[in-house]
């Protein structure tokens, strides 16, 4: 019989990773499927923590040549400029754009490194079986989820001025190879967070309980 402060998994009941839908699984049923979508069930993610570190180290070594090389290059008929985020950021400031600068500077820069730094700090937690702050890592999940869409700004401000200002023959805009490293980046990011099974976090507290 289920008593109040057992989790879901202890008393046998599954939720599909792809529709939500939550059904009853016995332990070591491998076949199991969703009834709704028939997705394959399972009470954890299978091998959620490799794929996560993969795509998490792999967005690691991007992330430098992504701030290094040139995130874009702007030409008009007297100048020529090749920026990456960090002189574009630093560009915008000494124009006059500061608010752009910090919006620039917060979106391309600190928020993948958050993202980075958050998704290794649940990773090891997870690997030590650490009970501490619960609460506090989900929450940094959920922000890490909600945030990861925003990280393509220096992207999309890319694609933008390129596409008004080749309408004009006096300038051009172009999208330099930091930004595909960038994009890179935040895609892996974003998979990172999709792959990694926040329940894991809850595993270590249940068992403890159950002590």
């Amino acid at each position: 019989m289920a008593w109040p402060g057992r989790s879901a998994a202890g008393q046998g009941f599954c939720a599909c990773h792809v529709c939500g839908l939550v059904s009853r699984l016995e332990q070591g049923d491998l076949a199991a499927r969703c009834p709704r979508c028939n997705t394959r069930l399972h009470f954890r993610r299978p091998d959620s923590l490799h794929r996560c570190w993969a795509f998490l180290i792999a967005a690691y070594i991007l992330y430098i040549p992504a701030n290094l090389m040139i995130m874009m290059e702007t030409g008009t008929l007297v100048s020529y400029r090749k920026d990456t985020i960090l002189s574009g950021v630093i560009h915008l400031w000494h124009n006059g754009n500061p608010g752009i600068a910090v919006i620039v500077f917060v979106a391309s820069i600190l928020v993948p490194l958050f993202k980075l730094v958050v998704l290794t700090l649940l990773l090891v937690s997870v690997r030590r079986g650490s009970t501490w702050g619960i609460k506090h890592r989900i929450l940094l999940y959920r922000i890490v989820e909600l945030v990861g869409r925003w990280s393509m700004l220096d992207i999309f401000v890319v694609t933008l001025l390129a596409a008004l200002v080749q309408i004009q023959s006096f300038a051009t805009v172009r999208a330099g190879t930091g930004a595909i490293a960038f994009g890179a980046v935040v895609v892996l990011t974003m998979f990172a967070a999709m792959e990694f099974d926040p329940r894991l976090m809850w595993d270590p507290l249940r068992k403890e309980r159950e002590l």
